[in-house]
């Protein structure tokens, strides 16, 4: 890479910080929202009573199938409960999900 490209990022990468940086500071409406993503709620405020249920059962080893048998709703109702939580802890994968659980506390 040339020198004069390494700059060009460069600059524009400085730019782009400043510009963050200004926005981020415009308005107390943006500070706010930005303390807010810095500290979001706790795990167990954002997640619902059947999130919650979801993720017991998960923890205890249960299958989309087994887990929407117990609570008498559907395997796609089950689905869309994991993919919240993946999104909600956040976490990778379903194991991912309840180790986080149980790290924070939710599941015991």
């Amino acid at each position: 890479m040339k020198e004069a490209e390494k700059r060009e990022i460069l600059d524009r990468y400085r730019e782009h910080a400043r510009r963050f940086d200004g926005a981020s500071t415009r308005s107390s409406d943006r500070e706010q929202s930005v303390a807010q993503l810095r500290f979001p709620r706790p795990v167990e405020d954002r997640l619902t009573p059947r999130e919650l249920d979801v993720l017991r059962l998960m923890a205890e080893g249960l299958a989309n199938k087994e887990i929407a048998t117990r609570l008498y709703i559907s395997q796609e109702t089950v689905k869309s409960h994991v993919r919240h939580l993946l999104v909600k802890l956040p976490a990778r994968s379903r194991a991912q999900a309840v180790a986080v659980g149980f790290r924070r506390g939710v599941i015991r």
